[in-house]
């Protein structure tokens, strides 16, 4: 058994040094476990497969923080495909929050408008889409209905203060969101301006 230690230490330490034969034999060797592991989770096989390669691209440019010394080249590879999944599921999640947002943005956003609005619009529906209910509930009825802060109390039975602080913190996150994006909002409001 000490022999075929030996064998696998060598291999992974060709692995790390990067010897694309190494590389290679690794994918034969381990990549149906990989894939087994991102098929068990992932909706389809296309998926699966995209996970699998994006793994061992991932670990070829990372291999240089492979320690065999805390586990085994598959553990670490398992390691890597496990945050591969999770990626791939949020950025899933994501996409289909902004499908719907854009079904629903067909409602609220005339044909003939400009594509600069229908993308601040998107990247409004995409943020309102991540706030807890009340507060997503309030800043919807503010930018989809065009309600004044005591029409929204009203609506809500919420006190006029929570409107107002939902509002606010609500419209300080989007105001966030445009600067991590680098989106600079038009000329026009991206909500309600007029006096409340």
């Amino acid at each position: 058994m000490a022999a075929v230690t030996s064998a696998d230490d060598r291999f992974a330490a060709l692995f790390q040094a990067g010897d694309e034969h190494a590389l290679r034999l690794a994918y034969e060797r381990f990549g149906p476990a990989v894939h087994h592991l991102a098929a068990r989770t992932l909706s389809s096989a296309a998926d699966a497969e995209d996970v699998t390669q994006a793994t061992f691209v991932a670990a070829w440019l990372g291999r240089a923080g492979f320690d065999p010394a805390r586990g085994s080249l598959l553990g670490w590879l398992l390691g890597i495909a496990r945050r591969k999944i999770v990626d791939h599921l949020r950025a899933a999640a994501r996409d289909d929050r902004i499908a719907e947002s854009a079904r629903r943005l067909a409602f609220f956003v005339p044909a003939a408008a400009p594509p600069e609005a229908v993308v601040d619009r998107l990247v409004v529906a995409d943020e309102l889409a991540q706030l807890p209910g009340d507060q997503r509930r309030v800043l919807e009825l503010a930018f989809y209905d065009d309600l004044t802060h005591q029409q929204i109390a009203a609506v809500t039975g919420l006190p006029l203060g929570t409107v107002k602080s939902h509002l606010r913190r609500g419209m300080a996150r989007l105001r966030d969101r445009w600067e991590v994006d680098g989106v600079t909002p038009g000329a026009r409001a991206a909500g309600p301006s007029r006096a409340r």
